[in-house]
């Protein structure tokens, strides 16, 4: 694909980000990382899989940001990743920080790019990001609401014996314990979850979706879930490439939306060349609107959280 994707962070969600683009043969892919010698070590490893691969385009990695100019993507995960016991609030001060400053000189380098956020708490970083960047709100947002769907049709698809592609679930929120799964827009072969689960057991994968994240740190120990994570960024970007209108969770900024406003939030959005081009609105039971706003208070308290620590 004729478009150029630069990766801002090469840990493992970074680089394993980075690998997926170059495997769907973007024309190139950068990468950047503050450490020395790591972006540029894991950029040539994956190079050299090139011809295994048969693929002829490009990646390179430096801490210099002059490599990433002209890019029309950029994913930022730079940011330090939590600890078994930490919460992603925890991170606050520390990767907003980080956020802004990767912002800022990845839109120096390229000031026409989209941007996508992925360091967590996910929200209030892509507030920062949005504050930073100058840019309008729907070419700045974040990455989510794909993983955290991802992972309810992974529990459910594994609860009841049925294909993933059976299986259409729809996740809103915050991206931490507040997040919504919707039970009645969600679906296996076109049923609602409510009609097709048990109350208790419906409940159980629900509350499963909710800290998805945080049983991975707990196995890791000293670190976090990036093999889902980067294919859910790799989905985004390859819809905003194809400019497909592709209806996906999304941490966009409401002003009005769903009874919210001036916050990241995720949503279902139609995302295409210019962004976030639609929010999508559903209908909501009230026990869904409840949570929903619950969850919109533990995002605008993380973000005011935030705002006093500038």
């Amino acid at each position: 694909m004729n478009k150029k994707i630069s990766v801002i962070g090469a840990g493992n969600v970074g680089a394993t980000t980075a690998q997926r683009l170059f495997e769907k043969n973007y024309s190139e892919v950068a990468l950047i990382d503050i450490a020395e010698g790591i972006a540029e070590g894991k950029a040539l490893d994956i190079l050299q899989s090139g011809p295994v691969l048969g693929l002829d385009n490009y990646i390179n990695g430096s801490t210099n940001y002059d490599i990433t100019k002209n890019s029309d993507i950029i994913v930022i995960t730079s940011g330090i990743a939590r600890k078994p016991g930490m919460s992603r609030d925890d991170l606050l001060k520390i990767n907003m920080n980080i956020v802004s400053e990767v912002t800022e000189k990845s839109l120096d380098a390229s000031p026409d790019a989209l941007v996508i956020v992925v360091t967590n708490p996910l929200d209030a970083m892509a507030m920062q990001s949005y504050k930073v960047s100058g840019k309008k709100p729907n070419e700045v947002f974040g990455m989510a609401g794909v993983l955290d769907s991802a992972r309810f049709t992974t529990f459910i698809s594994q609860s009841q014996n049925t294909s993933v592609k059976s299986i259409s679930s729809n996740v809103l929120g915050g991206h931490g314990d507040t997040m919504v799964p919707l039970l009645n827009n969600s679906f296996i072969g076109g049923k609602s979850l409510s009609e097709s689960i048990k109350e208790d057991e419906l409940n159980d994968l629900v509350d499963r979706t909710k800290n998805g994240g945080a049983e991975i740190v707990n196995y890791l120990k000293t670190g976090s879930a990036f093999y889902a994570p980067s294919a859910s960024i790799v989905q985004m970007v390859d819809a905003i490439s194809s400019d497909s209108k592709e209806v996906l969770p999304t941490t966009a900024y409401l002003q009005g939306e769903y009874g919210i406003n001036d916050l990241y939030f995720g949503v279902p959005a139609k995302l295409g060349k210019n962004g976030v081009e639609e929010i999508i609105q559903y209908d909501l039971s009230d026990a869904e609107k409840e949570d929903l706003n619950k969850s919109a208070k533990a995002v605008r308290d993380t973000v005011i959280a935030m705002e006093n620590l500038s």
